[in-house]
């Protein structure tokens, strides 16, 4: 540094990566420690706070006095101490291992002053700068195996591959998912995510809310679930709600047929993944969003882009928020560990012939949105319904609505029944399959009423259609809507 440089740094004032001291006062680590926990900067030794030079005498013990305090910062500081006229400038580098803390505690620069961190915001600066992750924190309310669910762990080992009869809890140390500890065995909170009988008792943000939407916002829903069996279900219970609300053309050509979805269900495979991976657990009080519109269906994730990936890098670099959740995912091949997911998305999308999916970051949400496929969507005024329609003499298109339960169970509605006359009417015999699929969902959506709904179990009970199972059956053209 020279002089000249000296005299432009004073007169530009102190700022984030600039500070001004008279003399090596007490306060000299918290300068330390704020400036390497931002983005570094310079210390100004023998400069008051308005930019008058004091001059201080360089010596080897002045020195030395600066290199101790440095090092005894946790971790150490790196500074390089130079002497400029009658002035030390201290440059300090930015930590590459923060948050970085003194004897009086943790610092960061905000403009030109230095602020001791409060409890929220060192939690905060801990998880920004990915020193706590997640999914590898242990989860000491979760008690094995009496919140273990056998089930969820021999699904997965049967997609894991993993041959043989290896002891579960063997297993769950091998691929992290748990520890020993004290002769007991300490899950993870990934562990927690793909295993436990009740996620959401120990993450309440551990579910997928899927909904409908009549139009292009969210004026009126028309279907709303909110899936929360555990990682693993409620990436297909997504899917599965995306591919019962829209549409599926089928070629057919010399007597071969093929699926055309109305959205490219591999991409959307994959994002609703990628959402569920790489949200930000520590974000409270938000959850991932599948929502689907008349013109577009969105994938939406709580916290944004992890920390280090710019919009620019996406498809190009590889950022995981939770490691060990994605090597689970990965040991099942939901996903590839390579960080092609977002240009899978991309490339599916365009082999199907759709839109290219847009990928947006909205304040904390990452968002991806995708269009319909519009060969399928040309035919939108034809269904639903089963309508063929011929292009040639060699190829027929045929598109049809997948028809959810609900669905099914208001096309067959005709004025007020019993729930008797209900399961006959969809040719079911058992009682249970019938409330817990059809009956119950369509109550909960507020798609039909009890007549008597003071007395839910009456034996005169019947049901009825609401206003907004009318609208709801109006989507689909060309049936009976059941109304009286």
């Amino acid at each position: 540094m020279t002089p000249a440089d000296l005299d432009i740094l004073i007169q530009q004032g102190e700022g984030t990566t600039l500070e001004f001291k008279e003399s090596l006062s007490s306060s000299f680590s918290r300068e330390l420690v704020a400036m390497a926990n931002t983005v570094g900067g310079k210390l100004l030794l023998g400069v008051r706070d308005d930019g008058t030079v004091t001059g201080v005498k360089d010596s080897n013990a002045l020195r030395a006095r600066i290199q101790d305090i440095a090092r005894n910062c946790d971790p150490p500081v790196k500074v390089l101490v130079e002497p400029v006229d009658d002035v030390l400038a201290i440059h300090v580098r930015e930590s590459d291992a923060k948050p970085v803390q003194c004897s009086e505690g943790f610092f960061w620069r905000q403009g030109a002053v230095t602020q001791k961190l409060s409890r929220d915001e060192i939690r905060d600066f801990f998880r920004s700068e990915g020193v706590i992750r997640f999914d590898l924190s242990p989860c000491p309310r979760f008690s094995f195996p009496e919140d273990f669910d056998r089930d969820k762990y021999d699904a997965w080992l049967k997609l894991s591959g993993i041959s043989g009869q290896p002891p579960v809890e063997d297993v769950l140390v091998n691929i992290e998912a748990a520890e020993r500890a004290g002769g007991k065995l300490l899950f993870r909170n990934a562990g927690v995510l793909f295993f436990a009988k009740n996620v959401r008792h120990f993450f309440p943000e551990a579910y997928i809310t899927c909904l409908l939407g009549k139009g292009a916002d969210k004026v009126h829903i028309l279907d709303r679930r909110d899936f929360d069996g555990g990682m693993v279900a409620d990436i297909e219970d997504a899917l599965n709600f995306i591919e019962r609300n829209t549409r599926t053309a089928y070629r057919i050509e010399s007597l071969r047929r093929e699926n055309i979805p109305e959205y490219p269900m591999k991409a959307l495979r994959e994002a609703i993944t990628n959402a569920v991976m790489h949200r930000d657990w520590f974000f409270e009080g938000a959850n991932v969003f599948v929502e689907i519109y008349a013109n577009r269906i969105e994938v939406i994730s709580p916290g944004g882009l992890p920390s280090g990936l710019e919009p620019a890098e996406l498809g190009r670099k590889s950022v995981r928020r939770n490691p060990l959740v994605a090597d689970l995912l990965h040991r099942i091949e939901f996903i590839e560990k390579a960080g092609t997911g977002i240009r899978r998305i991309r490339d599916e999308a365009r082999e199907q012939g759709c839109p290219e999916p847009e990928f947006n970051t909205q304040g904390t949400f990452f968002v991806v949105v995708f269009r319909p496929d519009p060969e399928v969507r040309a035919l939108e005024d034809q269904v639903p319904g089963e309508v063929t329609i011929q292009d040639t003499g060699q190829v027929a298109i045929q598109v049809t609505m997948q028809v959810s339960p609900e669905v099914r169970l208001l096309q067959v509605m005709m004025g007020e029944m019993t729930r008797q006359q209900l399961q006959e009417a969809l040719g079911l015999k058992n009682r249970d399959h019938f409330n817990k699929t059809y009956l119950l969902p369509a109550l909960q959506a507020g798609l039909i009423e009890m007549t008597i709904p003071d007395k839910p179990r009456s034996s005169k009970q019947h049901y009825r259609l609401t206003t907004a199972g009318r609208e709801y059956l109006h989507k689909f053209k060309g049936q009976d809507n059941g109304e009286t």
